[in-house]
């Protein structure tokens, strides 16, 4: 299968609604919680450079997109999807890893972050070196958490004054402490 994995531009704002319906028909599949997000939303993550999307042809087949909190100090790689006809290929994996690069790139000196109810997702995360944190090294900014408000375990989130959710906090490593593993890896590569 060719596909495609790229930064969305506004050519691709035609798929704005086909990635909303994806994200609502998943949540109501897995019975947990994600974020419903509207169109204009999506439209807004695509105009901004804050989207990477992947297209077999002209076919939608994922996205995800970048959204930051506290003026870039922190930034999540939220809403991936992809397509029921696209999955178990590694295709979440692969724009996983494209937006990370990319939110990396556009704000290096942010602490990149997710949190999700999804195994798969929380899987993908771990590989690429984000480990489980509480809430408390999240944003605590209210805007980060308002953006919870159309998940239905935000009950749950509230009651426990945003400390526990059904949601698992993950962090990434910096760029600094990449390049340190970086380096200590081929530092033993020639020890050895």
């Amino acid at each position: 299968m060719k596909f495609e994995i790229k930064v969305a531009t506004d050519t691709h704002l035609k798929y704005a609604e086909e990635v909303c319906k994806t994200i609502e028909q998943s949540a109501k599949l897995r019975g947990t919680g994600i974020a419903k997000r509207n169109i204009n939303y999506i439209e807004q993550k695509i105009k901004s450079g804050n989207a990477v999307i992947a297209l077999l042809k002209n076919t939608f087949i994922g996205f995800c997109y970048i959204e930051t909190w506290e003026h870039g100090k922190y930034v999540a790689n939220s809403g991936l999807i992809v397509a029921p006809n696209f999955r178990g290929y590694g295709l979440a994996k692969k724009i996983k890893s494209h937006v990370f690069n990319h939110a990396r790139n556009k704000f290096p000196n942010a602490k990149i972050f997710g949190i999700t109810t999804s195994l798969p997702v929380m899987k993908i995360n771990s590989s690429l070196g984000y480990h489980p944190v509480t809430f408390s090294e999240l944003p605590q900014d209210d805007a980060f958490w308002k953006s919870c408000r159309s998940c239905p375990n935000f009950d749950i989130l509230t009651r426990n004054n945003r400390k526990i959710c059904l949601c698992t906090g993950m962090l990434a490593p910096s760029k600094n402490q990449m390049e340190y593993n970086l380096t200590y890896l081929i530092s033993e590569k020639k020890h050895s």
